[in-house]
């Protein structure tokens, strides 16, 4: 039995025109997937697949409902991400496993989908590019250790929230001294 076993939707045998699958994703699931790029491998979610049979295709609509744990941009602790994402997803029976435009092709052999990949590319497609704590909420340790060596130019007018770590951040490039080599380039960028 393979380990994604569950996940698998047999649409060659749905009794009805429309059906619902319920699923939980827990940390289980996270580990089982093994991906490459490691971004969530903890969470808890409720997934709720509706299938519509059409003429010749189905088409899946997943509603994602949970939270996951994923690294904090700024001080790398563990954080709480919500996820609340729906996603449509249309599929056709064929001669082999294809992917074409919007459309999933699955062996009309087989007759059934496995979503467990897709779920997971869902769940991490809905987490924002940057995600941190809220203010306040990040390892303090580590904010003082980026406090030190993130260097900010009085009067810099950009608006890199990256960079604000606290409210209470007053920390300026004054207090650091600017090596000399450096200062020749900061006039040639600003000459031209």
């Amino acid at each position: 039995m393979s380990k994604f076993q569950q996940y698998n939707i047999n649409l060659k045998d749905l009794k009805s025109t429309s059906e619902v699958f319920e699923f939980i994703l827990d940390d289980d699931f996270f580990k089982k997937i093994n991906s490459p790029d490691h971004e969530v491998d903890r969470g808890n979610l409720k997934v709720k697949v509706t299938v519509q049979k059409k003429l010749n295709t189905f088409e899946l609509e997943f509603v994602i409902d949970g939270i996951v744990l994923i690294p904090c941009n700024r001080c790398l602790d563990y954080m709480e991400q919500p996820i609340n994402h729906k996603e449509r997803l249309k599929v056709k029976f064929g001669d082999r496993f294809s992917e074409e435009n919007d459309t999933v092709i699955v062996p009309e052999i087989e007759g059934s989908i496995n979503i467990a990949w897709f779920l997971y590319e869902f769940i991490v497609l809905s987490i924002p590019l940057k995600h941190v704590h809220a203010p306040g909420e990040c390892n303090k340790t580590m904010v003082s250790k980026l406090k030190r060596h993130i260097a900010h130019r009085k009067g810099d007018d950009d608006d890199d929230s990256d960079m604000d770590l606290d409210d209470d951040d007053d920390y300026a490039e004054e207090d650091i001294p600017i090596d000399p080599r450096w200062e020749g380039l900061q006039n040639f960028s600003e000459n031209n």
